[in-house]
């Protein structure tokens, strides 16, 4: 559908005060559209709360008795925030604090039109990207928009997804009023081996993937506690890192090896993207050698705090800031470990430990003008939008992941007892054919160019080339003694290195892939376990897009709020077509492995029939306890000294092949 229907559409009936789904879709979708510009005349209600709303008259319908509106406005009166076109980076501790300020306010709304009228009233008087973010994190968390769909960043914030040469493109179909949809490339040339593997790191799916984890698992979240959320950090990040890993393989690449402190970050890297104010991301060249970052951290700092890290790994016990000792080793200090390192607010001892990897980013980020000296804009690696674009990061993050491996390493390695379930031996597992392939995706622009309410819109779009699979299924064999619920994991993971030389199942099982964990019931006697890939509980399937949230909210509304077509407003998921890594054209040989363990290792007691979203696997179940009892990567997580261990019925084994076509 064209934008200039769209706009169109837009701009009829004023949002009434219902607070059914499809009023609240519409005004989310009305804050959010062309965020950079006034809030459009037709949209009546907003532009008047804009106007006339004024917040500190309004602080009795805040849960809070009005604190957080105080606070913002204050520093609003005072001039003290960030000027609007300006570039906004969540790493910024001034930046993050002002965008904290907006998402307390929005959280302590005591009813949806209050959140939507002080969303109004500060869209138009603070920067555009704090703006973005507050309200994107404040309709994730709040309990007044369970329902909302958030609208895919890659078309709320082209600019950040997107190649400045297509930026360009798309300006200049603007001006001309021409119609256009432009090819965009990934960054680098065929001279950088590293391009083999950017449809990865620049898919738009998986960057908006990494930042909305990062919404739904704030490091500054010090709210209701968010279960095994530093277990969550590791676990979504090592994940991250085992994909790079089989991607590099599929392409005749090692695995990534980690970034050194000591060492010339070996690859450079040239994004080709700009900002929408504030000039374009800086590039970084191969072999540069690390550099103390003015006002962000020394390297040697960094490297004092993995000592200390490695120090708590070592004897099993971290110091809290009070002197007293937290025992790590065991099952849960992975979960205080991920506090540590990332670090989030639930680390008890962050003068101690510091935040190793937040400061890692920002000195990676912005080692292309370490001194301050030529006043460059932040860097992608200090975007969550952009981070993953960056081979960098997936070096800091196996760096990252080593330390956590290290701690993992420490634990004793699972006994057959651990592993068995006697009730249910696995006879066999069939599985269709494992194929994947390159297609083309396009998205819109036209949020990342301004415009006048006098001028028409132009359709503006872009398409890249993507990975996808075709759907597969598993179906799993399995004799079982007694009626019971079982828990059924299912991992994929490489079983040669890039110079096929099989790997022993010790050196491949930290690089397993999760593709599904769920929960299911087997009868006594033969069953048969049937799982689609669609089903799987890591991923989601492609967002809805803007232009069709507004058609599908504009509709709805029109209609008197009837429903809407979309049912899952999570955003936070690996995108469903990433499932599978890309394999070869003569195929790659993966190990698949199926182990079913009791049902008692679920959390829920609903999970046979409910998915909550079918993403619990990374992104947990929002406001509840994670739903696997066990250890995150549970059975590869800990050392397998002898394949024998893993010899249990309950466990199944087989070699795969991935095709790419």
């Amino acid at each position: 559908m064209q934008w200039t229907v769209l706009v169109a559409a837009l701009l009829v009936a004023t949002v009434s005060a219902d607070t059914d789904v499809a009023h609240q879709q519409q005004a989310i979708n009305r804050l959010l559209y062309k965020v950079t510009s006034h809030i459009q005349t037709g949209f009546t209600d907003l532009r008047e709360a804009a106007e006339t709303w004024n917040p500190r008259d309004h602080t009795d319908r805040s849960t809070d008795g009005g604190a957080a509106i105080k606070h913002l406005m204050d520093e609003l009166d005072e001039n003290r925030l960030l000027e609007q076109h300006h570039w906004f980076s969540l790493f910024n501790d001034r930046q993050r604090e002002e965008a904290l300020l907006l998402v307390d306010v929005l959280l302590h709304s005591a009813d949806f039109e209050a959140f939507k009228n002080n969303a109004a009233y500060f869209r138009e008087r603070v920067n555009e990207g704090e703006f973005v973010y507050a309200l994107y994190v404040a309709v994730t968390h709040s309990e007044l928009t369970p329902h909302v769909v958030l609208p895919p960043l890659y078309e709320v914030t082209p600019h950040l997804f997107t190649n400045s040469e297509v930026i360009d493109k798309a300006y200049a179909a603007k001006m001309t009023q021409t119609p256009g949809n432009f090819k965009m490339e990934f960054t680098g040339s065929k001279k950088n081996r590293e391009q083999r593997v950017a449809y990865f790191g620049e898919d738009v799916g998986l960057n908006s993937h990494h930042v909305h984890w990062h919404m739904d698992f704030p490091f500054w979240w010090d709210g209701a506690k968010i279960d095994r959320k530093g277990e969550l950090f590791f676990w979504a990040h090592h994940q991250l890192t085992a994909r790079y890993d089989a991607e590099r393989l599929s392409n005749f690449l090692p695995a990534v090896d980690e970034l050194y402190w000591d060492h010339p970050i070996r690859d450079g890297f040239a994004p080709h993207t700009t900002y929408k104010y504030g000039g374009e991301f800086p590039a970084r060249p191969d072999n540069k050698e690390f550099e103390d970052v003015v006002g962000v951290a020394r390297i040697r700092d960094l490297k004092e705090l993995e000592s200390r890290i490695h120090d708590a790994i070592a004897h099993g016990y971290i110091i809290n800031a009070d002197g007293t000792k937290t025992d790590i080793n065991n099952e849960h200090g992975i979960d205080i470990l991920g506090d540590i390192i990332e670090s989030s607010t639930y680390t008890t001892n962050a003068a101690y430990y510091g935040a190793l990897h937040n400061q890692a980013h920002r000195v990676l980020g912005a080692q292309s003008d370490p001194k301050r000296k030529f006043n460059m804009p932040p860097g992608v690696m200090e975007h969550f939008e952009t981070a993953t674009r960056d081979p960098a990061f997936f070096r800091l993050h196996k760096y990252m992941d080593n330390i956590f491996k290290e701690h993992k390493d420490s634990l004793p390695p699972y006994t057959t007892e651990d592993l068995l379930y006697s009730n249910v031996k696995i006879t066999g597992v069939e599985v269709t054919e494992l194929s994947t392939f390159f297609e083309d995706f396009e998205f819109d622009l036209s949020n990342a160019l301004d415009s006048t309410e006098n001028v028409n819109e132009v359709s503006v779009k872009t398409h890249i080339s993507r990975l996808n699979h075709k759907p597969f299924s598993l179906n799993i064999h399995a004799q079982a003694e007694h009626d019971d619920k079982v828990t059924v994991r299912v991992y994929i993971s490489p079983k040669h290195d890039e110079n096929h030389i099989t790997l022993d199942i010790d050196e491949n099982r930290w690089g397993a892939i999760l593709l599904d964990t769920f929960w299911t019931e087997v009868h006594a006697g033969d069953n048969e376990i049937k799982r689609k890939s669609s089903e799987s509980s890591v991923a989601i399937p492609d967002r809805v897009s803007f232009p069709q949230l507004i058609h599908d909210a504009d509709e709805a509304v029109a209609n008197d709020g009837d429903d809407l077509p979309q049912k899952e407003s999570r955003s936070c998921g690996h995108p469903q077509r990433l499932l599978l890594p890309k394999g070869r054209e003569q195929g790659m040989d993966f190990w698949l492995d199926v182990i079913i363990t009791s049902g008692d290792d679920g959390v829920q007691d609903d999970l046979t029939v409910n998915d909550h979203g079918s993403t619990h696997s990374y992104c947990g179940i929002h406001g509840q306890k994670y739903p696997d009892k066990r250890p995150m990567g549970f059975p590869f997580d800990r050392p397998i000294p002898d394949l024998r261990v893993f010899m249990v019925q309950n466990h199944h084994g087989q070699v795969v092949k991935i095709f790419h076509h």
